[in-house]
């Protein structure tokens, strides 16, 4: 097949001038052609977990991060898998497939991790979506693990469980340089 190679090549080096933004080959069908260089590769999302910072907690706790000790293994190891997959997509592409959702009402500007674990028993871990400034000093984009909780099947958590992780948001948030565990 005469024309395969050429093909294949072609789509190769367009896509490593889609990763790499080196110059990209494009042509038409009437001959024409024209090199336009694609923008560069948007920064890579990382994973931070909140740190309580020293003014508002003298231990300067890891709430997201004990949570997730707290975890039964598999239930721990799902949560991280879908850390990654969020991260890996980015998050703005990420579709959620019930593990990965945004939230409502009271709970906007925060997404939660689903998981279900032994027993029954859910597990939720809350999460926001921080894009990075030289002021945050996050080093890119990221996930933010703020905090977690189980619970019950087929119940809800109380209000005061999601105020509790409402003011840890809120203290997260106004910080800069941001109070995260690197």
């Amino acid at each position: 097949m005469p024309g395969v190679l050429p093909t294949f090549a072609f789509f190769a080096a367009f896509l490593a001038g889609v990763v790499t933004g080196a110059a990209v080959y494009h042509g038409d069908r009437k001959g024409s052609s024209s090199v336009t260089r694609s923008a560069a590769p948007p920064k890579a999302w990382q994973i931070h977990f909140f740190r309580r910072h020293r003014s508002d907690d003298e231990n300067e706790a890891v709430p997201g991060r004990d949570f997730l000790a707290a975890c039964p293994d598999k239930v721990r190891a799902m949560m991280v898998a879908v850390l990654h997959a969020v991260r890996d997509a980015p998050p703005p592409a990420f579709s959620g497939g019930g593990k990965w959702e945004a939230m409502h009402g009271e709970m906007a500007g925060l997404y939660e991790v689903r998981v279900d674990g032994p027993q029954r028993r859910h597990y939720r871990l809350f999460c926001l979506l921080d894009q990075d400034d030289t002021a945050k000093k996050l080093g890119g984009p990221s996930i933010v693990v703020i905090d977690g909780r189980s619970k019950a099947f087929r119940t809800v958590l109380s209000p005061h469980d999601y105020a509790a992780v409402r003011k840890l948001s809120n203290e997260y948030r106004p910080r800069k340089p941001r109070s995260v565990l690197r």
